[in-house]
């Protein structure tokens, strides 16, 4: 697989550039045209020009540091941004005074309201039989203990799904202990089957009549930091305190529950809620010339958790969409269609950013020509994926133009903010990345500047450029009623 090479080394082909912005099918002979061929059929100059174009931007984007140095700025000058804090609101203004500088226009905040939590104390020890600390961090949205805490027998279930099946009744004031590891793999894969626990612990925990709940933390690493991230309550079940155990607390508890009949806990979590605050969306545009009502759109989310600095997640997903509009305004091209660039806000409490974004553009949407999200760290693009209905073979070949494979067979929703326009029909593709180290940093103290390559985040900027310039040029409809 090409993770540990940088594409875009080719020359691009002035016949697979034709295909795109003909919006003629896709031809297969289109990918086999090397760029020293004879090319007779569609070699004026115009073709030549948009070529050099084309190679311009990934030249461009891969010599440069948009990205790295937007991500740079946001992690450092605001650091984390967790949805409806003040860092937030000074995350919002930072982004529209950035959107400016790089030559965005129609830069606005897009407000709305969202439910408060605050984080308070959190501790968690062994009482008995084996006196010491572990290390965890309660869940976005969890109730508190008592000041005093919660002290119980812990039961141990070895996966959420063995948590599932067991009878409900049974675990009166006993602290559940839900363990399942989360393998890992470039996509993500196993991130939606570990984060069960996390989502939906409480509520089945609470059927059975637990206190509590501790869980291993959703992440792939062996570091001693637990990773956060919402967790939901079903509205007929009393709500009960949740946190996540860092993966070698969890070990460790879970050799003494092998040992021992039994284990006893305490857990101090002290969060709240602290009812509506606000968050926003904030946009800006490179306003097109032929088709300006038509929008492709383009993205990351500004808010993060409080435990580190929001870099993978999602400072970097900011860089690459801001840094992608910067070159193609830096290489002073405009653009038929506009290209739009939304920093979502409230993403990590349930895309909140992404479903007021539809609510406020409801009479919109049906313009909007295609969508994509940055929100997987900044690793390297391997494949592109689509979610389109017609107009595949165009996205066939911009792959090509980008020398990334396109997979066959996989559909995308866009990214997790763009879900909620896909759902109304919004045509979507997304460039998938290599995630295999993701969820070692996600939702936790590591999750810092530090950890993004600077070559990986240009070759990820070089696609969102070429990509966004190419679909605002491509005579083409992404929809399948179109």
């Amino acid at each position: 697989m090409p993770f540990t090479q940088l594409p875009f080394k080719k020359t691009v082909s002035t016949v697979t550039l034709a295909f795109v912005l003909s919006g003629s099918p896709f031809n297969a002979v289109s990918f086999a045209q090397s760029a020293d061929a004879p090319t007779a059929d569609v070699s004026s100059a115009n073709n030549a020009s948009v070529s050099e174009t084309v190679q311009g931007l990934i030249d461009s984007a891969m010599a440069g540091s948009y990205g790295y140095d937007i991500t740079r700025d946001l992690t450092t000058e605001i650091g984390a941004r967790m949805a409806g804090t003040e860092a937030e609101a000074r995350a919002r203004e930072w982004t529209v005074e950035k959107f400016k500088e790089i030559g965005l226009q129609n830069v606005r905040i897009e407000p709305f309201t969202v439910p408060g939590w605050e984080r308070g104390v959190e501790t968690a020890e062994v009482v008995s039989p084996f006196p010491q600390t572990l290390f965890i961090t309660a869940l976005g949205g969890s109730v508190a203990t008592p000041e005093e805490g919660i002290t119980a027998d812990v039961v141990y279930f070895p996966t959420f799904e063995d948590l599932e099946s067991a009878p409900e009744g049974g675990l009166d004031g006993k602290i559940v202990f839900i363990s399942g590891r989360m393998e890992k793999a470039p996509d993500g894969a196993g991130y939606g089957p570990a984060n069960r626990k996390r989502r939906s612990g409480a509520t089945e925990a609470g059927k059975r009549g637990a206190a509590a709940v501790v869980i291993r933390s959703v992440g792939t690493d062996s570091h001693r930091f637990p990773h956060t991230g919402q967790m939901r309550y079903a509205p007929d079940v009393e709500p009960i305190p949740i946190g996540a155990l860092s993966g070698p607390d969890a070990d460790q508890l879970e050799r003494m529950l092998k040992n021992q009949e039994e284990v006893e806990l305490k857990l101090v979590l002290t969060p709240k809620s602290v009812g509506d605050l606000p968050s926003g969306n904030v946009i800006g545009e490179i306003v097109g010339t032929e088709r300006p009502d038509e929008i492709v759109l383009i993205s990351g989310h500004l808010d993060s958790w409080d435990l580190g600095t929001g870099a993978i997640d999602d400072g970097a997903g900011i860089g690459i969409s801001a840094g992608a509009a910067q070159v193609i305004l830096e290489a002073g091209l405009k653009p038929k269609r506009t290209i739009r660039v939304v920093a979502f806000g409230a993403e990590e409490i349930g895309l909140k950013g992404g479903f007021a974004y539809v609510e406020a553009h409801k009479d919109e949407l049906a313009n909007h020509v295609l969508a994509t999200e940055s929100d997987f760290g900044a690793g390297l693009v391997y494949e592109v994926q689509s979610g389109v209905t017609e107009g595949e073979g165009v996205l066939k070949a911009m792959a090509s133009a980008m020398s990334i494979p396109f997979a066959e067979g996989k559909t995308t929703n866009g990214g997790p903010d763009i879900g909620p326009m896909a759902n109304e029909g919004v045509p979507t593709m997304r460039f998938q990345q290599d995630g295999t180290d993701y969820f070692d940093l996600h939702h936790t103290p590591d999750d810092t500047f530090d950890k993004i390559d600077p070559k990986e985040m240009a070759q990820n900027v070089a696609a969102f450029a070429t990509m966004a310039w190419m679909a605002s040029e491509a005579e083409t409809d992404f929809r399948a009623d179109k």
